[in-house]
């Protein structure tokens, strides 16, 4: 990331003002625009910079081009009581999965867990940020998501891109922090593989593979992302990317066979209610003695302690709320332009380093 000096700022509060505005200006439903605005600028204050407000203006394109659907509620394609799966029909994907996470909730409470898988949504954002709200709820969740169309990833051992980055993720209470996964089973994201060669510069490694079967940090001859683990170890990712794809766009029954769709996505969402096993206080009582014996496990000479997954974008959210959200020139100068083209005015100061 850009030294801090180079970053703008605003508080969490204007920036979601201002995606909302944009969004309804493009057509979007003000609830659903409140949802959309909501999980980009929380993925901002996390951290996670290339899922945040970086997406709002490919979210504009798609929505004022009508790839994006608008109106109108997602289909039933089978209900089974704990298992419901639904036709998104490219609605917006933050509202799409904070709906799911509502009935996957609903049905926990009643059956111990409950389980949506959507097809044809549209991109759902950061997965950590769903992740802390379910656990705000005392809820155990998986949330794993897909992107049939796009083929940037390489399976294990191959050049050529099949698969796409499918995050991996899970919620989980503690006495504490809650404990978030959220890692791709790739080795980058294609937004950091994009702003990185948009920047005419290098991955801080070397995550990409070029048609030689070489790992190579440079985004401009390639962007043939390697699966997590490296050439070493990328049949662990490739074999996390191949679960992914079975359990969001093969349960959906709609994946790579059919879709040739941009930024749609194949979701699968999981909530577990503890008390439908052996109980909330349980449960957090055992996942805090596990965080407090990791964070016992010395670190080596000069190296910082133990981090649980999760732990530095929740207490960055909470500076991030006191002290406003920093954002890189080019994510603000990508949303200005949409401020400008939709007349709606920026923050002020937003626009000067």
């Amino acid at each position: 990331m850009a030294p801090t000096t180079d970053l703008r700022r605003a508080s969490a509060s204007e920036l979601e003002r201002l995606a909302c505005a944009l969004l309804e200006r493009a057509g979007m439903p003000a609830d659903r625009a409140a949802d959309v605005a909501s999980i980009l600028v929380e993925g901002d204050l996390m951290g996670h910079s290339t899922h945040g407000l970086q997406l709002l203006p490919s979210y504009l394109a798609e929505a004022t081009s009508g790839s994006m659907t608008l109106q109108g509620e997602p289909a039933v394609l089978a209900d089974r009581g704990a298992s419901l799966t639904r036709d998104g029909r490219r609605l917006p994907g933050p509202w799409l999965v904070l709906r799911a996470m509502e009935e996957a909730e609903r049905r926990a409470r009643e059956f111990g867990t409950g389980t949506v898988v959507i097809r044809r949504s549209h991109h759902i954002g950061c997965l950590a940020v769903y992740l802390r709200r379910a656990t705000e709820r005392g809820f155990v969740m998986l949330l794993h998501s897909s992107t049939p169309a796009n083929s940037s990833v390489v399976p294990h051992g191959g050049t050529k891109g099949v698969l796409s980055p499918s995050p991996i993720s899970a919620g989980i209470p503690t006495e504490g922090l809650p404990i978030l996964v959220d890692i791709s089973t790739s080795s980058t994201s294609n937004g950091l593989v994009g702003r990185t060669k948009a920047a005419g510069a290098r991955l801080p490694h070397p995550w990409l593979v070029d048609a030689e079967g070489r790992a190579t940090d440079d985004p401009s001859t390639t962007q043939a992302i390697l699966p997590l683990g490296g050439l070493d170890n990328g049949h662990k990712g490739f074999g996390l990317g191949l679960m992914v794809d079975a359990l969001t766009s093969g349960l959906a029954g709609h994946g790579r066979l059919k879709a040739k769709e941009n930024l749609g996505a194949s979701v699968f969402l999981q909530v577990f209610d503890p008390d439908g096993f052996g109980g909330q206080a349980d449960l957090r009582r055992e996942m805090q003695g596990v965080v407090d014996a990791c964070a016992k496990s010395p670190a080596p000479a000069g190296g910082e302690p133990v981090r649980m997954p999760g732990e530095r974008g929740q207490k960055l959210r909470e500076r991030q709320l006191a002290e406003g959200v920093d954002l890189l020139p080019a994510i603000v100068d990508g949303v200005a332009s949409w401020a400008a083209k939709l007349g709606v005015p920026m923050p002020e100061g937003l626009g000067r380093a």
